[in-house]
């Protein structure tokens, strides 16, 4: 069952970039939420909590009641836009999420397991192909994380989407079930010493039917000597 956290709002009067910049002035981000058939509704949210918010991680996979006038309002965040300059919110946007609603969200991958991974031991170095995954299911069920065990893999080994074990009702919106997640990127040199290695093992293999033909050979000129003996005595 996913978390939900309280966030306090304030409907907001009226609509427009000046109306928004007064929101601003005053200390507060203009947002709106939408969704589940019914009308926009235009919010503002305190910009200090809202920073708090989004500061602490995993915010477009949070669930919130927003208080609004005495009534809460179920919802998840879809987006917000940043200052380019300053790096502070100045809009955010909410969907109302009804009674046993499905959703998309992008949830993290966390990788797990790579002390134990053979590659990594033999000098590998994990790579994280995709850092996220998008994934459908029910609101109250948005897990936190998806974790990719990578204690198995060897170097150039990858784990791909079929490979991970989702929640259950949770289900991948990934295009393709072998799409790399993670992979063992072999060292520096790797190449050259598999090279070498392959070499030196096939050099004792190739020299011995060298020396295995020679024996034959050796051997078919004693017969022949012996057959010359006899005609001398004659």
């Amino acid at each position: 069952m996913a978390t939900v956290r309280e966030l306090k709002a304030t409907a907001r009067p009226s609509v427009g970039k000046g109306a928004a910049r007064a929101e601003r002035r005053a200390g507060r981000v203009p947002g709106v939420i939408y969704g589940d058939n019914q009308p926009p509704l235009p919010i503002s949210v305190e910009d200090r909590e809202l920073r708090q918010r989004i500061l602490a991680g995993r915010f477009l996979t949070t669930i919130f009641d927003i208080s609004l006038d005495g009534k809460k309002h179920r919802v998840i965040p879809r987006d917000f836009h940043l200052d380019p300059v300053k790096d502070f919110p100045i809009h955010v946007d909410f969907m109302r999420l009804g009674q046993g609603a499905t959703i998309r969200v992008s949830v993290p991958l966390h990788v797990v397991g790579s002390e134990g991974s053979p590659g990594v031991k033999r000098g590998g170095t994990v790579n994280i192909v995709t850092h996220t995954l998008e994934l459908e299911c029910l609101a109250e069920n948005i897990p936190q994380f998806i974790e990719a065990d990578v204690s198995a893999l060897e170097i150039n080994h990858s784990l791909h989407v079929s490979d991970v074990k989702l929640p259950t009702g949770v289900k991948t919106l990934s295009r393709s079930e072998d799409a790399t997640l993670v992979t063992i990127v072999p060292p520096s040199g790797y190449g050259e010493e598999q090279k070498a290695a392959a070499g030196a093992a096939a050099a004792p293999a190739a020299a011995a039917p060298a020396a295995g033909g020679k024996a034959p050979a050796a051997a078919a000129k004693a017969p022949a000597a012996a057959a010359k003996a006899p005609e001398k005595k004659k």
